[in-house]
């Protein structure tokens, strides 16, 4: 899939290049890795990440001191105590899957932080990239590690709108 984007990419460029367009690459990782702002972002993610992975392991440890009680007890117990007891510890088990979900899923906690203590800084980059063009008069710009894709392009080059008014 890489090679197929990475092919497309060059047959673009090679088309662009044609009618003599400016383009460049940057390092979007490099830029924000250089930047104390970010560095600073990360390290704070970092921790809090930290923490709830410690807070999350110091509950699995509570679960599994509980079955491991429950094993201990379990045939001094009656039917009905063996069931409250499973029920407890799957209900425990239950909640630190939610809390682990709530933490660390694709709309958790860590999700949210992330974007509140990085998106502004990335908005920043992007903002100073298309800035750059601008001034200098690119009309695209690359992220050179190919994570990001297109950066920047010139408004002359979108024709999305040409390619509604053919659907229609």
């Amino acid at each position: 899939m890489k090679k197929l984007v990475f092919g497309l990419m060059l047959s673009f460029l090679a088309t662009v290049s044609i009618n003599a367009q400016r383009i460049a690459v940057v390092d979007i990782d490099g830029i924000l890795e250089s930047m104390s702002t970010y560095q600073d972002a990360q390290a704070e993610l970092d921790k809090i990440a930290a923490q709830w992975r410690q807070d999350i392991a110091k509950e699995y440890d509570v679960i599994k001191s509980l079955y491991n009680k429950y094993q201990a007890e379990q045939v001094l117990l009656s039917e009905e105590q063996r069931k409250e007891k499973e029920d407890e510890i799957v209900e425990k088990e239950k909640m630190v899957r939610e809390l682990q979900k709530r933490r660390f899923g694709p709309d958790g906690d860590l999700f949210n932080k992330r974007q509140e203590l990085i998106s502004p800084i990335q908005d920043k980059v992007f903002f100073a990239i298309e800035d750059f063009a601008a001034d200098r008069g690119y009309d695209l710009i690359f992220d050179k590690n190919g994570s990001t894709g297109l950066l920047f392009a010139s408004e002359e080059f979108d024709k999305t709108e040409s390619i509604k008014k053919r659907i229609k």
